[in-house]
């Protein structure tokens, strides 16, 4: 089995450089994927995407590349339901993992809130990104990473 690559949904994700760290230290490709607008980086593991500027186009090219055992960095809830449907490990920016066993209740309060936002029930504010959520983030990547780069050296012993 092939190491996994890291895939970031990266128009407005704050933590690019936390995931270039990550696959920096543990040799990983890392795959930017945006509507534009990102400097390209002169490091062969480190590449960037541009997609046309549809409304799912992000989304669309990385469910069509990722793989099971690959990883996806993300705050969309939809991306993250459609990442996870493929086996693909998935983690949100503030370090938080959406799994088979989370990503129900993680859709249901995505619409549960958009519900309160078209009714006027709620203004919709998003929480403010903090320090701890960076590090939070760079921790659970780590993390994620070495486990998914230890089932795919497993993979490959077994064949």
């Amino acid at each position: 089995m092939p190491d996994p690559i890291i895939y970031v949904d990266a128009d407005a994700c704050p933590v690019k450089a936390e995931a270039e760290k990550v696959a920096d230290r543990l040799g990983l490709v890392v795959t930017f994927v945006s509507n534009g607008g990102l400097r390209p980086s002169r490091d062969p593991m480190v590449r960037h995407v541009v997609v046309s500027k549809g409304a799912d186009a992000a989304d669309d090219w990385i469910v069509e590349h990722a793989r099971p055992n690959d990883i996806v960095v993300t705050a969309d809830i939809p991306l993250a339901a459609r990442s996870v449907a493929l086996g693909a490990h998935v983690l949100g920016v503030t370090g938080k993992p959406f799994t088979p066993e989370t990503i129900g209740m993680a859709v249901a309060m995505r619409d549960l809130k958009q519900h309160l936002r078209e009714t006027g029930e709620s203004k919709g504010y998003n929480a403010s990104f903090t320090p701890q959520d960076r590090s939070r983030f760079l921790g659970a990547l780590d993390q994620m990473a070495r486990r998914a780069l230890e089932a795919a050296h497993k993979g490959e012993d077994m064949k």
